[in-house]
């Protein structure tokens, strides 16, 4: 069982920054595609990035050229940099392990198993 706690999450003006941080109690490198999620109003929960076991990184195109994801693989600490903050940025997210039945599902909610307790991100 691998338990993911989020951090990082708040309120920032549209063009700013924010910087998410995931903590995984197991090692992940190598086990688990790991990646962030998010929910914004009115929208299902979407894929935002994530790495894979490889550790090649898979960004959404709506926040590519924004956001960056890089796993920490001694701590085991998988960040999300946000910048040029958008208000359709403002959502929980969510931090996320499994294993996506194909790499086409790497941004898949429903291919992942564990998740974290989300942290607002709210954009204005």
């Amino acid at each position: 069982h691998v338990q993911l706690v989020e951090s990082g999450g708040g309120s920032v003006q549209a063009g700013g920054s924010l910087r998410l941080s995931c903590t995984a109690s197991a090692y992940l490198h190598g086990r688990h595609f790991i990646g962030w999620f998010r929910e914004v109003p009115g929208k299902e929960r979407e894929g935002v990035a994530a790495v894979d076991i490889d550790n090649s990184t898979v960004i959404a195109k709506s926040v590519k050229g924004r956001f960056t994801v890089s796993l920490d693989q001694v701590n085991n600490i998988l960040d999300l940099q946000m910048n040029n903050l958008k208000p359709e940025d403002t959502g929980v997210y969510y931090c996320a392990a499994g294993h996506p039945s194909s790499l086409y599902r790497v941004l898949s909610p429903s291919d992942y198993t564990y998740w974290g307790q989300g942290t607002q991100v709210t954009v204005s």
